[in-house]
């Protein structure tokens, strides 16, 4: 079940902290959170997952900045979020999507205990010109049953910037296919 506005407000302090709050951000069944002034962008021709990727900063200027086709973006959101005992989720504005922009390509998804910064990842179909502060996507929250466990990874958890791919890192940690099966035993995976 997802949680309604007026129980997301009920949650605040509770189960869920939205950094800073706005109530006129508030919807009947979600909160919009607004796109922060900076961008990554790799510089990377091909993108490796077992390594660091290069990239570099880009400031959106007062008079916006136009996001091209065929660039993948990195942003962040203003707001810094925590969630306890509830699953967030995250999904691009429809009014955004309208425009052909596209600010979670695969990871709306988050985690119970997550605390940090939504990193968003940001395709336009054509040229769009973007502003830093827009309400850009909006968090939902479903409520779960069964016993809570919570997000736990060092690559993500905690963040205060962008976050680009760690995937790295677990191949350090012996690969996905190790983590995988040191999860599945409860054994402890760093990264």
């Amino acid at each position: 079940m997802i949680l309604t506005g007026n129980e997301i407000r009920n949650q605040l302090g509770k189960n869920i902290v939205i950094d800073p709050f706005d109530e006129r951000l508030l919807n009947s069944n979600s909160y919009d959170l607004r796109l922060h002034n900076e961008l990554i962008v790799y510089e990377e021709i091909v993108l490796d997952m077992r390594r660091p990727n290069r990239f570099r900063r880009i400031t959106i200027p007062e008079e916006g900045f136009v996001l091209n086709p065929n660039q993948f973006y990195l942003g962040r959101t203003i707001e810094r979020t925590e969630t306890y005992n509830l699953v967030p989720m995250l999904e691009g504005r429809s009014s955004v999507g309208r425009l052909g922009l596209f600010v979670h390509i695969t990871a709306g998804f988050g985690d119970v205990g997550f605390r940090g910064y939504w990193t968003l990842e940001m395709h336009a179909v054509q040229p769009v010109r973007i502003y830093a502060g827009v309400p850009i996507c909006q968090i939902f929250y479903h409520q779960i049953v069964g016993e809570v466990s919570e997000y736990r990874s060092q690559k993500y958890q905690d963040n205060h910037d962008i976050q680009p791919s760690m995937l790295f890192k677990e191949y350090e940690a012996g690969g996905p296919r190790e983590v995988q099966k040191r999860l599945a035993f409860g054994q402890e995976v760093s990264g």
